[in-house]
């Protein structure tokens, strides 16, 4: 038994180490094999631990309760002597989950039944006592349908010739898996999360007092010779819903427009979701975004649908931190990577943009922060990818120092990217360029230290030279 119990806990460690969120769910059938030992009451004359082998078949009524029958055999062994018995189980339980869409379900249980015992045949009839039954155990989920179980009870075995005064007390201790089937998919954070209400149109308001309204930033500059141009789509989604909102409608006419011009583009819709909910849920959903914008730009736009291709990731490429609810949102989006190569005639400047790197600086200050080196690895295993790429690092400021400091300032930043690219992932310098803007390239006003904030960042114009 000990040999046999030791391989289902090594299988489901193994499984357990990559654990989805997963649970109990209202409207679920179960079939709960298990095996595990039996300890008789020594007053029943019986050997104490034997082995029991045994099925559940459940019913989850709702997410915490539920229904079980339970079935088992133990061949059970005279003690004194030598004597063997088949012992049959039967009991109907109830359940009470604790916690039941978790990825660890705990649980309390009880129930009654009984047992029937059957004796050789130079004995004279089988035995049938009627048992209850208290205990818990914990269920580790490793998909979203198969747990691994562990289970104890305490038993009682009411004597037939007393029933009322006598009870023998038994103890059953069991390790098994639980497959569920069917039932409903469990609500996305519904305790913790509400839908965001769809924004309201965001009202034009005037400058602050002594700043220039807000300008287009300039395209990139140009650089001689043939390119291949992608442009990047970031949209967002409620929360686990697919369609596209109309506020994003213009962002991917863009896209949509672009293909249009330029018929021998074609695009990867990538699909993303907050960490709420179990992995596999998430991955369905990301690519049913994902797929959404792709059916948005064949209906709208006339698309050829043999031009893209939707590609669903999940919470595994997450931007933003998944513990508060605006980097979950951030999270809930669509990239759209388009691959499309032409001549440098052909393409107007403002459409000359590949790739995008955003960095923040603290005020004064120029080197890199830690927290932002996965962004800074996008843009290098980009250039990895193509080797042809050169990009050019621009450095921006907010607008407290002198104009001069600021000049210094940016390209000092610009420079510090430039160097984290080459030592941390092996680009080559003579890919790389730093420019620095100093505060000439507002993206947001000064007036507040939000808007500073925003204004202090790098961006990463990539060229993609076609050889």
């Amino acid at each position: 038994m000990k040999r046999i119990i030791c391989c289902i806990i090594a299988l489901a460690m193994l499984a357990l180490s990559s654990l989805a969120q997963a649970g109990e769910r209202a409207g679920a059938f179960s079939i709960s094999p298990y095996i595990g030992g039996y300890s008789f009451d020594e007053d029943q004359a019986l050997r104490q631990n034997r082995l029991v082998y045994g099925l559940r078949l459940g019913y989850d009524w709702t997410d915490s309760l539920a229904t079980e029958l339970v079935g088992n055999y133990i061949r059970a062994e005279e003690y004194p002597g030598t004597a063997d018995h088949s012992v049959w189980s039967y009991r109907l339980d109830m359940l009470y989950n604790f916690a039941p869409q978790s990825a660890v379900v705990p649980y309390l249980a009880g129930g009654v039944g009984g047992m029937q015992f059957e004796y050789p045949e130079n004995e004279t009839g089988d035995l049938s006592e009627i048992t209850a039954n208290v205990g818990g155990g914990v269920k580790f989920f490793m998909t979203d349908n198969i747990a691994l179980r562990a289970d104890a009870r305490y038993l009682w075995d009411f004597s037939n010739e007393n029933w009322r005064h006598e009870a023998f007390h038994n103890i059953e201790y069991s390790l098994g898996l639980s497959f569920l089937f069917g039932g409903a998919k469990p609500a996305v954070a519904a305790a913790t999360e509400t839908r965001r209400p769809e924004p309201a149109p965001v009202e034009q308001t005037p400058p602050p007092v002594g700043e220039a309204p807000l300008a287009p930033v300039p395209a990139a500059e140009p650089t001689p010779g043939h390119y291949k141009y992608c442009v990047t789509l970031g949209i967002e989604f409620d929360i686990d819903r697919a369609n596209v909102r109309p506020e994003y409608r213009e962002q991917v006419a863009k896209v949509g427009n672009f293909m249009k011009k330029y018929p021998s583009t074609t695009a990867v819709i990538e699909g993303h979701t907050d960490n709420v909910g179990t992995y596999n849920h998430n991955m369905q959903l990301s690519q049913q975004r994902a797929e959404s914008v792709v059916n948005y730009l064949v209906d709208n736009f006339g698309i050829d649908r043999s031009r893209l291709t939707a590609k669903g990731y999940g919470f595994t490429r997450p931007v933003a931190d998944n513990s508060t609810e605006s980097g979950r949102q951030k999270n809930r989006r669509i990239e759209a990577i388009i691959d499309c190569a032409f001549d440098v005639q052909q393409i107007q400047p403002s459409e000359r943009l590949c790739m995008s790197l955003v960095v923040d600086f603290d005020s004064g200050k120029a080197d890199v922060k830690p927290q932002y080196r996965d962004e800074i690895s996008k843009v290098a295993n980009y250039m990895k990818q193509y080797p042809t790429t050169t990009a050019v690092i621009e450095g921006h400021t907010d607008n407290v120092g002198s104009p001069e400091a600021n000049m210094k300032l940016s390209q000092q930043r610009a420079e510090n990217v430039v160097k984290y690219l080459v030592d941390n992932f092996g680009i080559d310098r003579s890919r790389l360029s730093a420019k620095g803007y100093g505060s000439t390239r507002r993206i947001s006003y000064n007036n507040t230290p939000e808007g500073r904030q925003q204004n202090r960042r790098i961006n990463a114009v990539i060229d993609c030279v076609i050889k």
